[in-house]
């Protein structure tokens, strides 16, 4: 009786359920050990991309926790990795209490708008500027380049003269909106993307410097036959480690008025990175495009 009895209560539908239950909690016990022992081949193309659906959502859901807000996705898929080492929360924390302390440029949601004007693997061209303007109604998120109706900075204007005397056609656009060309794959990145107001270098030294580092690594490691313009001291210095057998690199002094009649005017970067994108059998640039 006792026998008849257990195996009534095996097969009700109650225990039924529990012991199924447990099998399929063994099961995926299973499925873990394996993913952890890096044994994939027996996870479906189903379960494999459900995994990277759930791994890139909680990235996501962490790095806007910690302020990382407007980051394009092929960007944060490259570079999701940087957002959760302890360099780069403590320079998260670092903004959110200057933010809420003083004004910082640019605002929030422009602080990564380099990273939304075209996909990683699609930039053609890297400028590297420095620190982000500190004035308001400027910095937006690109090297260089002001928000409208903001007038062109000194630097910008340079960059102007030397376009026009460089590029057939190309006339100064009266702004220094540079999105137009960012549109077209020309990454224009700072080294720090914030600053206090008014308070130029003010956010240096505080981890942005890691950062960048490791977007210029992953390009110059991933990508072939970039061009990179590397405008003075700084600029190069920062650029040393691109891997010049994959990469152009051309460099001058920076176009600040205190530079630029050294070696910028003149240089014809403009006309150069066209020919050595086309060598590479890439599009070149419409650098009148703005």
């Amino acid at each position: 009786m006792i026998g008849q009895k257990s195996i009534k209560l095996f097969f009700s539908p109650t225990c039924k359920k529990r012991e199924l239950d447990k099998l399929s909690r063994s099961e995926d016990v299973c499925d873990v050990k394996k993913r952890k022992a890096g044994d994939d081949v027996l996870l479906s193309p189903e379960q494999l991309e459900r995994i990277a659906r759930n791994k890139a959502a909680a990235l996501e859901r962490l790095s806007s926790r910690r302020g990382v807000v407007g980051v394009g996705e092929s960007w944060r898929r490259a570079l999701g990795a940087e957002f959760n080492k302890h360099y780069f929360t403590s320079l998260m924390d670092f903004v959110d209490n200057e933010r809420q302390k003083h004004t910082v440029y640019p605002p929030l949601e422009q602080v990564f708008t380099w990273t939304q004007m075209c996909q990683i693997e699609d930039v053609k061209v890297v400028v590297l500027g420095q620190d982000p303007y500190h004035g308001p109604n400027q910095a937006h998120g690109l090297c260089f380049s002001v928000q409208r109706p903001e007038r062109p900075p000194p630097s910008l204007v340079n960059m102007y003269k030397e376009l026009e005397s460089d590029i057939e056609g190309f006339h100064h656009p009266g702004h220094g909106d540079l999105t137009g060309w960012a549109k077209q794959g020309v990454l224009l990145l700072n080294a720090v993307l914030t600053v206090r107001a008014h308070q130029a270098n003010s956010h240096k030294d505080k981890g942005w410097e890691t950062f960048t580092d490791a977007v210029v690594q992953w390009l110059s490691t991933n990508l072939e036959g970039l061009v990179f313009m590397l405008w003075g001291s700084y600029a190069q210095k920062k650029g040393a480690a691109i891997d010049r057998k994959r990469h152009h690199v051309l460099q001058t002094v920076h176009p600040s008025p205190l530079s630029a009649h050294r070696g910028f005017l003149g240089c014809k970067h403009f006309s150069k990175t066209n020919e050595l994108l086309l060598k590479s059998g890439k599009k070149p640039i419409d650098w009148k495009a703005l």
